[in-house]
């Protein structure tokens, strides 16, 4: 992670033995196997989102698993690279809610930029296998960035899509924040409930009553 301000809160992290043990597997694991996303882009959403400058919260499981996908924002892709389904389904609901023209880009660092933190729960993964890094101690850690956003901030939207991202709910402190729920967006759940959900027109709805910049949520082709 690059010099921020997330260091301030989560420097501990770093130095407790779960981490140091993480460390060490991924050494293993990138001498043994392809891992994604590139070393220098793993911290990506902290490095483009600061601490004191999330205001919403979206959260995926684990990186793309494959070439040249990944590039350490949640859902995101790199330009060029064809858009997967699920967010091929985000950008459905982008239209449907707000009017936005479906993209050609599948960067959403727009998005990071102004402020919303696009979080996977793992933040790696081997080429071709889904799921190949959980319980390696990634959870630990993001389990950790969700408790400090809810402790040390007030009036964050977090977006929870899926059952997986819902389970995150309990670290949340619902008094203090806004917590959006909807079905997966990945083809297999959208129909049930992801589309319509309006999270976008909501979540600046939320934003404006606290007098913050709303999220300009059109995705151009030069983020």
């Amino acid at each position: 992670m690059q010099k921020s301000d997330w260091n301030i809160y989560l420097n501990k992290e770093f130095s407790a033995a779960y981490f140091v043990k993480l460390r060490s597997v991924l050494l293993e694991e990138k001498s043994n196997f392809i891992v994604y996303p590139p070393e220098n882009t793993i911290f990506n959403a902290f490095n483009i989102t600061s601490f004191a400058a999330t205001k919403v919260v979206i959260l995926g499981q684990d990186p793309y698993h494959g070439e040249a996908q990944a590039h350490g924002l949640s859902f995101s892709v790199l330009e060029g690279v064809k858009i997967p389904p699920s967010l091929k389904n985000i950008f459905k609901e982008l239209n449907t809610d707000l009017g936005l023209p479906i993209p050609k880009s599948g960067n959403l660092s727009s998005w990071a930029k102004q402020g919303v933190l696009l979080l996977n729960a793992t933040l790696t993964v081997r080429k071709g296998e889904p799921n190949s890094h959980q319980k390696l101690g990634w959870e630990i850690f993001t389990d950790a960035v969700i408790k400090t956003i809810s402790a040390h901030k007030k009036g964050v939207v977090f977006l929870l899509w899926g059952k997986f991202a819902q389970q995150k709910a309990d670290l949340i402190d619902s008094n203090k924040h806004f917590v959006l729920k909807a079905a997966h967006p990945s083809p297999f759940s959208a129909h049930n409930g992801f589309f319509g959900c309006k999270h976008f027109s909501k979540t600046n709805e939320l934003l404006k009553k606290q007098g913050l910049k709303e999220i300009d949520w059109e995705v151009t082709n030069n983020n």
